[in-house]
């Protein structure tokens, strides 16, 4: 029989070596599974490394594939830290580029200094609206908040794809379903080859590093987690401080948004969120919610999903068998999480002998 124990503070030592057990049993399995695909496991991890830093183009690629997930790692880590969990960073992403789109198709003619700060503050608007939403409920009648915030994904979505299909479909698309391509003026401008998205991405790793770990409200938020009993008694108003709190997140999950059908896509469409809202739960619990382990977490994170978009076309492994690969070294690094907080027994079962009495 197993028994799971929980461990008392495991040295920094032990969690080294867990997690690079973890990763080596993930490079042994996958491994494997590439050469029951029929390719050689050290020319394909050796292809995926070239795939995302092999050249200026792939390793620029990365880069901008890492700042919208670890804005939103970031954004959703300020959410888990008062234990809401926020499953719905998609939505709010998707609403941010709503908004934020919105000021591009109709103040075409604000010059660039101008819009471009607009857009922001509308993304961070209604990815913070969005966010509020489920954060009312939960604060006001205890809803499920996970459930709450999964659900509004699907709208958000859906009001998209009703935009692109309605109102604001390009006349000039020849009847396809495209929302028109925003003026140059609301396009992010680049800076050493990627939109100036990475800079805004070390600033607000900066700032709030500084909010969660030197600020009242950062201790508020903190305290809300891991007692909402004691914040009361300290005379904290939870009401307010989880407002805030989903306030923040959505908002910075808004602003990805905007960075996205800004300095990306350069226009609005169904596929602008992409998962991120999903991947960034994962690099944020990876990450033990650390802001600067959220950085590395989510390049490594981006170039592992770099590499495998590179060995599809270079050892024609379908796109399923990629999905594959990336899931099993996720399932090991993940899965070393669980033996760094505790511990495996094997405890054996002890047999019990009845006497038999005679009945008289």
């Amino acid at each position: 029989m197993f028994r799971i124990y929980k461990r008392n503070s495991p040295g920094k030592l032990f969690n080294l070596y867990i997690r690079f057990i973890g990763i080596l049993s993930a490079l042994i399995v996958t491994g494997f599974f590439i050469y029951i695909l029929g390719h050689n496991p050290l020319e394909v991890f050796g292809a995926i490394l070239k795939g995302a830093f092999g050249s200026e183009y792939r390793f620029v690629e990365t880069i901008t594939k890492t700042i919208p997930l670890a804005i939103t790692s970031i954004a959703v880590g300020i959410a888990f830290k008062m234990k809401f969990w926020n499953i719905g960073a998609e939505g709010q992403i998707i609403m941010g580029a709503c908004f934020s789109s919105f000021i591009a198709l109709n103040c075409t003619n604000l010059s660039k200094p101008i819009m471009l700060p607009l857009m922001m503050l509308a993304g961070i608007i209604g990815g913070g609206i969005w966010a509020l939403i489920p954060a009312f409920f939960k604060a006001k009648f205890n809803t499920n908040e996970t459930i709450f915030t999964l659900m509004m994904n699907y709208i958000a979505f859906k009001w998209v794809i009703y935009l692109q299909y309605g109102p604001w479909k390009d006349p000039g698309a020849l009847g396809f379903p495209k929302i028109p391509n925003f003026v140059s003026a609301a396009v992010l401008p680049e800076i050493f080859g990627v939109h100036i998205g990475w800079i805004i991405m070390f600033v607000i790793a900066l700032i709030f590093y500084f909010f969660m770990n030197h600020s009242k409200l950062g201790y508020e938020i903190n305290v809300v987690g891991e007692s909402e009993n004691t914040a009361r008694y300290a005379g904290i108003s939870v009401f307010a401080i989880v407002l805030i709190n989903l306030f923040i997140s959505g908002g910075l999950s808004g602003l990805v948004g905007m960075i996205q059908v800004s300095g990306v896509n350069k226009t609005l469409s169904m596929n602008i969120a992409g998962g991120i809202g999903f991947t960034a739960i994962i690099t944020s619990w990876l990450a033990g919610l650390s802001i600067p382990i959220i950085l590395i977490v989510s390049f490594l994170f981006a170039a592992m999903v770099q590499g495998s978009t590179f060995i599809q076309m270079a050892f024609q492994i379908p796109q399923a068998a990629a999905e594959i690969i990336q899931g099993l070294l996720l399932f090991f690094v993940l899965g070393s999480e669980f033996f760094i907080r505790y511990s495996v027994k094997i405890q054996k079962f002890k047999m019990i002998q009845f006497k038999k009495e005679e009945v008289k």
